[in-house]
This record gives C-alpha cells, sequence and structure tokens, in this order.
C-alpha cells in the first residue's frame, strides 16, 4: 500500500506505521557522485554508486554538455514522434549501433522503461517467454505488461531452460495450430543485477537455434563493463552480436548519464518505434544528456586502446574486491569475480529475511561511520517475483586502491560479527 491500512477501529496500522518511517529515513547525499561522497555530512569512499568508470564528473563531458545546453537548452518538450527528435538523438542512436556493431539502435528517455516497453513490443498474449528467475525488476514489469506465458527457469541453469524448451515442443507437436502463432523468447541479463552474475550467452544461443526462440538480452549493467572494450557479455564469450535478437542497455550506470537503448537488426529495432510504449509516448532525452553519452562513448573507445585502461583497472580491483570478500567468514559471496558490483549475504540459513535485512542495515551503517558508503540492495517483496535473500552490495569504481579495499573489507567483517 501507499498509505499505512486502517485497522477495524479506524487507526493506522502501526506495525505499517513503522515500516514507511523506515523507508522514509533515507541517507542523503550532498554535493556530486565522484570517488568519494559526503554522506549525512560525512566524507565517505563510493562504493554504491555504480559510476564504475568514474564519468560523472569527468570535465570533457561537463565541457561538452555546457556547449549542447547553449545550442539546444534544457529539454525537448515532445516525444520522439512529435517534434521531440532533435539531432543529437539521431547522432547518439548512430553511435549505439556503431559501438555495439550491429545496424540499428533506438533511444530511450528513461533506462528503467527501456526493457519494460521492448519485451511487451515484441510478446504478446499467447506467446510464451522463458526467463531467468534473477530478472530484475524492470524486466518483471515487462513481461507482466505484455500479458504473455512466463515460466521461470532456474538461475543461469541451462538445463533447467532446455527442459521447459522441450515441454514447449512436447506442447506445440500436440497443437500444431496454436504452436504456427506462438512466439518463444528467452529473457535473461548479461550481468544480473541482483547476483552480480554472467549470463552463460553462447548456450543461450545454442538453445535459440535448437528450439526455434528468440534472445531478448539486458546489458545494463555489463555494458561498459564486461568485455575487453566493454561492448557486454557477447564480447566477453566471443559470440557475435547478431546471435542476439534485441540487446537493451541502460546510459545510467557506467555510461554516467540518463537514458536507455535498444540495438539490433534495423527490421527487428524499427518495430518499437511505433510500438514500444516507453518510446512512444515519453519526452525525449534532453539533448545535453544525449550529447553526454556520445562523449563518454567516445572517452570509453579511446581509452580501451591504452594499455592501462580504465576498464582493466576496473578488472583487476573487481577481482581484488571479490578475492578477500571469498575469505570472510560468516558470509556468502554470490557474485562472480569479474563484476564491478558484489553481493554478499550472510551464511546463516536460520535467519529470517527480515532478520537478515536488519543485521545488513546496521552494518552498512556502521561502515558508514567509518568512512564507507555502502547498501543493502533494496526489493520490493510483495511485487518480486522471486524476492533474492537480502545481501549488502558493493560497487567498485575503476580508481578504487587495493588498500582500499583491504581497510573497507576489515571494517566491513569487523561490524557484521558486532552486528550478528
Amino acid at each position: 500500500p501507499l498509505v499505512p491500512t486502517l485497522t477495524p477501529q479506524g487507526t493506522p496500522d502501526q506495525a505499517q506505521v513503522a515500516k514507511f518511517a523506515a523507508m522514509l529515513n533515507h541517507d542523503v547525499i550532498s554535493g556530486s557522485v565522484g570517488r568519494m561522497l559526503e554522506v549525512n555530512g560525512r566524507k565517505c569512499l563510493d562504493l554504491v554508486s555504480f559510476n564504475f568508470l568514474g564519468l560523472i564528473g569527468d570535465s570533457r563531458i561537463e565541457e561538452a554538455c555546457v556547449t549542447s545546453l547553449g545550442k539546444y537548452g534544457l529539454g525537448s518538450c515532445g516525444p520522439r514522434g512529435f517534434y521531440g527528435t532533435i539531432d543529437v538523438h539521431l547522432d547518439l542512436e548512430r553511435r549505439l549501433a556503431q559501438f555495439m556493431h550491429v545496424e540499428e539502435a533506438i533511444l530511450y528517455s528513461y533506462g528503467f522503461s527501456t526493457m519494460a516497453s521492448a519485451i511487451a513490443a515484441y510478446s504478446k498474449k499467447g506467446d510464451v517467454i522463458f526467463a531467468d528467475e534473477a530478472v530484475n525488476f524492470s524486466i518483471q514489469q515487462g513481461m507482466k505488461a505484455s500479458r504473455s506465458k512466463v515460466r521461470f527457469f532456474k538461475h543461469n541453469d541451462m538445463v533447467d531452460l532446455e527442459r521447459l524448451l522441450k515441454e514447449q515442443l512436447q506442447d506445440d507437436i500436440r497443437n500444431p495450430s496454436k504452436a504456427k502463432v506462438t512466439r518463444r523468447f528467452i529473457i535473461a541479463e548479461g550481468l544480473y543485477f541482483n547476483r552480480g552474475t554472467l549470463c552463460p550467452v553462447e548456450k543461450l544461443i545454442d538453445l535459440k537455434y535448437t528450439y526455434k526462440a528468440r534472445i531478448l538480452l539486458d546489458e545494463s549493467y555489463s555494458i561498459g563493463v564486461i568485455g575487453k572494450t566493454g561492448r557486454g557479455v557477447t564480447e566477453h564469450f566471443g559470440c557475435d552480436v547478431t546471435d542476439i535478437d534485441l540487446i537493451c542497455g541502460s546510459l545510467e550506470n557506467s555510461i554516467g548519464t540518463i537514458g536507455g537503448f535498444c540495438c539490433g537488426s534495423e527490421f527487428v529495432v524499427d518495430h518499437q518505434r511505433i510500438s514500444a510504449s516507453g518510446y512512444v509516448f515519453s519526452a525525449s532525452l534532453p539533448p545535453l544528456l544525449a550529447t553526454a553519452a556520445i562523449c563518454a562513448l567516445d572517452i570509453i573507445e579511446q581509452d580501451a586502446q591504452n594499455d592501462k585502461c580504465r576498464l582493466e583497472a576496473l578488472r583487476i580491483i573487481s577481482r581484488a574486491l571479490h578475492s578477500q570478500l571469498t575469505q570472510l567468514t560468516s558470509v556468502h559471496v554470490i557474485s562472480c569475480a569479474e563484476s564491478p558490483m558484489q553481493h554478499v549475504t550472510i551464511d546463516d540459513p536460520s535467519k529470517s529475511y527480515e532478520q537478515c535485512e536488519q543485521v545488513l542495515r546496521q552494518v552498512s551503517a556502521r561502515c558508514a561511520l567509518q568512512g564507507f558508503a555502502v547498501s543493502p540492495a533494496r526489493y520490493i517483496p510483495q511485487f518480486e517475483t522471486f524476492t533474492p535473500r537480502p545481501t549488502l552490495r558493493i560497487a567498485v569504481k575503476y580508481d578504487t586502491l587495493e588498500e582500499e579495499i583491504s581497510q573497507f573489507v576489515h571494517t566491513f567483517h569487523h561490524s557484521l560479527l558486532e552486528a550478528l
């Protein structure tokens, strides 16, 4: 509920009032996001934002945005199809397609609405979606909007996915007339937001061709981070990007601006321009933010040519964090070593969801007092299809130092033992 429900006596439910009070008790950041954050008036090392490549606050991007602001003004004041398309939007779409090595890209104004709109644009009532049970909330909302039949497979379990695909094949054999009009989609994330694990995309591609399905891949957290030059899991695993029917991504993480995009073949992408609600009905992205994305892509490509590039530095510090966390007792690290965001959960099955959540909140508060900004992963249990076990999510940046990681891990472990 948006507000506490009333008891039979007409008074607010006190348990819900307490929950709302806790939700509204936010930590407040003063100033811009950078290597250090000022949280509640205290300077802390940033281990909470997704500014993985440190592009927020980059002087080159800021200068380009100031120039764009002088040329275009602040807003766009219209959806893309109603005088909201500005030349810089088209430039960014071409630039994204070039970066991802695909035919075409389409730009969205808001990262969350990208995958939620794209799914419903293709998958309709009567179609079947096979989705990893760990997919993020945006994907979950897109599947609900599609009204398709959704079948979940265990996280990254390709055997379980193939079992579901075989069952669908048997259904198709029994009802061939229905099978002719039923489309099949496999939905996964390149780097899972709720887990920090990589999708075995090469196995997905094999199953796609075996069982005649289409793959929709969300690369929101892997673009700019995973792969030799930051082009995501297809590059990381050496797969042909054309084997993925549609790739979606966010510009709000490693790219450091606002918005989202989908890319693929011209035939597939153009369909969204008249069918995706988040594209058709939303005001277009402010031009200065599109300019910021173009400049960020330029920096990523130029930087990747250097021996000591940001991506390589990020990979090194991510592995260092993972290595140190896995040596701790009382916790379980569920993320892979390549992920710049590590999820750590309490290694005690006897503790309830609420108990784990409370302990992790205490740990994050104690870490902040010691100069480290971290946060428990936040979920809305009543709306999540599969609510993950509470975790502390730690996000490193390319310029985080190994000594700082060691200091943080020591502080985290000490705080955890005190809170347990």
